[in-house]
């Protein structure tokens, strides 16, 4: 009920915006003509929605089978852990903007370049959260290991990774939340189809509301994303006791 009182509120306020600055619709359109171009363009939109979900998804499965590898490995080889983890602090400081048109140039104008964007940008928290975790198990417990002599797998597998799950449910849902973002940057730089690129295609064509329009879909594409990753590690980390 909160939520929906301030997109309401929110929603009161863009309009009284509009009606008292009297900017024209291409710069600022209302809410009741963004409404309409949803409605009006759900032939476009609703197509470019369905495969930048499906860039995020893709992206947001590999990144996190990726993320929890490595950060496996760094645990499980202390010397590799202390190698990478300067490389994945690193690579948290490059713009995604910046690598997007470097991807685009090698790996072509399809697919593959929106779901490396979105790979990498889940990949980082995901790793770094799971290997935080993985090297702070309660030290207590991993002293009853190391004396009834469990060796490195069993160790990793029955005491550090219990006890990192937390972490990484926090690692899994900083990426999800950034995924679509991923994909609407990979599309805006070269894509020809997909929300990004008809946000490109709108502003070209000087359609304010239909970008935003797009805009919104991508706000409610994260959420429902988020929500639904939410929920499936909520009880995950329930059954679990955390």
């Amino acid at each position: 009920m909160r939520a929906l009182l301030a997109i309401a509120a929110a929603l009161v306020l863009w309009d009284a915006a509009v009606r008292i600055t009297g900017l024209p619709p291409y710069l600022l359109p209302g809410p009741v003509a963004v409404a309409q171009s949803l409605w009006v363009n759900r032939g476009e939109i609703w197509p470019a929605a369905l495969l930048t979900a499906y860039e995020t998804l893709l992206g947001l499965a590999i990144g996190a089978g990726l993320g929890i590898a490595v950060a496996a490995a760094m645990a499980a080889w202390p010397r590799l852990g202390r190698a990478l983890s300067p490389v994945l602090v690193v690579s948290q400081t490059i713009p995604v903007f910046a690598l997007a048109p470097i991807l685009t140039l090698w790996l072509g104008f399809g697919l593959a370049p929106k779901v490396a964007i979105v790979v990498l940008i889940v990949f980082v928290p995901v790793a770094q959260a799971l290997h935080d975790g993985l090297m702070a198990p309660p030290t207590a417990q991993l002293d009853v290991a190391r004396t009834m002599g469990a060796g490195r797998w069993s160790e990793l597998r029955h005491l550090r990774f219990p006890a990192a799950l937390p972490r990484l449910a926090s690692g899994l849902r900083l990426g999800a939340i950034y995924a679509p973002v991923g994909a609407v940057i990979g599309e805006w730089v070269g894509g020809a189809r997909g929300l990004g690129a008809l946000m490109i295609q709108a502003n070209g064509r000087m359609k304010t509301d239909l970008m935003f329009a797009a805009l919104i879909v991508v706000v409610a594409l994260s959420l429902t994303i988020y929500g639904i990753i939410d929920r499936l590690l909520a009880r995950a980390l329930a059954r679990r006791g955390f």
